[in-house]
């Protein structure tokens, strides 16, 4: 099966990852979550970064570990996913998940809210983590949602 296209811009104003996050592994995990052909931008922050720009456009005054500013759905889907590197490592560590694994998963995350998914409800919540864990298996990693 063919992935759809994607334009990948890949920032990293916290190069902490980088060598974790090759744009071929990071174009293969958006594309694995993609519907519709993609334009998308992936920056990798520090905490500094993470908070203000979550302050400023969630009114929340901490940084998480992904963002995604969704503009258009179709017929491409363009938007623009920060990661808080500091918050993504320290989840991953604390969850005891390859940082690696936990990127792809927000990725992939990050990727289905810039297609419209959400998880507000517990039905929109359901069907959204049950295509995460379709997706990351298919990419070779553990479901991020299966107990231990």
């Amino acid at each position: 099966m063919s992935r759809p296209e994607l334009s990948l811009s890949l920032q990293f104003a916290d190069p902490r990852h980088r060598a974790l996050l090759p744009r071929h592994k990071v174009a293969r995990w958006i594309r694995a979550a993609l519907d519709a052909p993609g334009e998308i931008t992936v920056r990798v922050v520090d905490a500094e970064e993470g908070q203000t720009l979550n302050r400023e456009f969630r009114g929340k005054d901490y940084a998480t570990n992904v963002l995604t500013f969704d503009y258009s759905h179709a017929p491409v889907v363009a938007a623009d996913l920060i990661l808080c590197a500091p918050v993504v490592e320290r989840e991953a560590q604390a969850e005891g998940r390859a940082l690696e694994a936990h990127y792809a998963h927000l990725l992939v995350h990050g990727t289905l809210h810039a297609q419209g998914h959400d998880h507000e409800e517990e039905a929109e919540a359901e069907a959204m983590e049950a295509r995460e864990s379709e997706v990351m298996r298919a990419l070779g990693f553990a479901d991020p949602y299966a107990q231990d």
